[in-house]
């Protein structure tokens, strides 16, 4: 057990590059397990959900070999094995559940554990499961294991309840191999998805739709190998941007996805904050007076989810009443009875919403994680605090961001991992 220890209200300077999406690297390393032949992969994000998810396909049989600090190479052929499935592993990480698109379209049943991850509500992959029923595939639940038997995957019409992102991903690499066409409505559209999906049709599938919320899969017989750099993470740039935004020097955030910002800028700006938006980056330069505003998580092209608890420190900080709300977690929010030590007037109205009063002096205090994005909130408010702020928990931070204190470090601000 490690621990963060901040001290705040540090002047920061200068420029963040952003890593890979962390959300599509799992999904992409999910479908390379549709071909036997060898995939590239480059722009991975060295976070533990990524090496993880690679621990489970390496174990599973496929060869797995690093040609660069950030570039692997993994051959699923013929010695894949889904009896060799590590359930522990496996259950230890949301991102884990992606592979059973993939399964389903290599092998006539499998099983796995029921999946981890955060710590923000009820989380039911019944839509995932409903959809692959559609296509044909046997589901059992059993204790703490779900049974899948597949005798032929069948081309069909995917209504989805939800905008689900990860059950899109799912259905999508199991359609590619299905026979006869697939069509799924209310599909989600983040970027992510796009890179899963262009990655895809670099392997040979037939997918129309990217970026819209009707995706039409025909299915093919194989897939080939291909070479594919994931796209950068839109929630870490997202981070940088917030951080920047509470401090009075500037940064500049590169490798930026503009598409996955707009939003997120817009509420800034509204806000108050300076943003300077060029092809690849945004500079960002911290406002005196913030002001408040109402942010709504929706699916893409709405705010994301992932980035609503990074704006919950900036707005402690601005004039007025905000209201922030997140329709999809019912325990998203519980970070905020962290931010409440530190001093924030935050009154939690229902499960999905929170009205924010400021602005209010953030001091120091010893904090818990529960899970990626709020233990990335809670830099952002330890960063803007005054005095020490002792974050425990910290490798639920280190599931989704690498080495975040070296990287904040250079930026000036004085943060640094200790053992508990």
């Amino acid at each position: 057990m490690e621990k963060f220890i901040i001290e705040g209200q540090r002047k920061l300077e200068g420029e963040a590059e952003v890593r890979g999406s962390k959300n599509a690297a799992g999904a992409i390393l999910a479908a390379c397990l549709l071909t036997k032949d060898e995939c590239v992969i480059e722009n991975l994000p060295l976070v533990l959900d990524i090496l993880n998810l690679l621990d489970i396909i390496k174990e599973m049989g496929a060869k797995v070999d690093w040609t660069g600090e950030r570039t692997v190479k993994i051959k699923a052929g013929d010695d894949l094995d889904c009896r060799k499935i590590d359930f522990e592993k496996f259950s230890q990480a949301r991102t884990s559940v992606l592979l059973i698109g993939s399964l389903a379209a290599r092998f006539p049943e499998f099983k796995v554990s029921r999946p981890g991850g955060d710590r923000i509500g009820l989380r039911p992959i019944t839509t995932h499961l409903d959809g692959l029923a559609k296509l044909g595939v046997e589901v059992q639940e059993q204790g703490d294991f779900y049974y899948f038997k597949i005798k032929k995957l069948s081309g069909t019409e995917i209504i989805l309840p939800e905008f689900s992102v990860t059950a899109t991903e799912i259905l999508l690499m199991a359609a590619c191999l299905a026979q006869g066409k697939t069509t799924i409505k209310i599909a989600a559209a983040e970027p992510h998805i796009q890179d899963l999906v262009l990655i895809l049709n670099k392997m040979g599938a037939k997918i129309q739709g990217a970026g819209t919320h009707t995706l039409i899969v025909d299915g093919v017989e194989k897939l080939k190998g291909t070479k594919h750099k994931i796209i950068s993470d839109g929630i870490e740039a997202g981070t940088f941007l917030a951080i920047g935004s509470l401090n009075q020097g500037k940064i500049k955030v590169k490798n930026t996805q503009g598409d996955y910002l707009d939003l997120f800028l817009e509420k800034l700006g509204e806000m108050g904050v300076n943003c300077k938006q060029g092809e690849s980056y945004v500079e960002i330069e911290g406002a005196k007076n913030l002001r408040a505003v109402k942010i709504q998580a929706l699916p893409y092209p709405g705010f994301p989810t992932d980035l609503l608890p990074l704006f919950i420190p900036l707005l402690t900080q601005a004039k007025g009443k905000s209201l922030v709300h997140d329709p999809l977690y019912e325990n998203r929010l519980n970070y905020i009875h962290q931010l409440r030590k530190m001093g924030a007037d935050i009154e939690i109205v229902d499960p999905h919403r929170a009205f924010v009063f400021g602005p209010t002096p953030l001091n120091g205090v010893s904090i818990e994680s529960w899970d990626i994005r709020a233990g990335a909130s809670l830099i952002v408010a330890g960063l803007a605090a005054k005095g020490q702020t002792i974050i425990s928990n910290i490798q639920q931070i280190d599931r989704g961001y690498e080495k975040i204190e070296e990287r904040l470090q250079k930026l000036g601000a004085e943060i640094k991992r200790v053992s508990a």
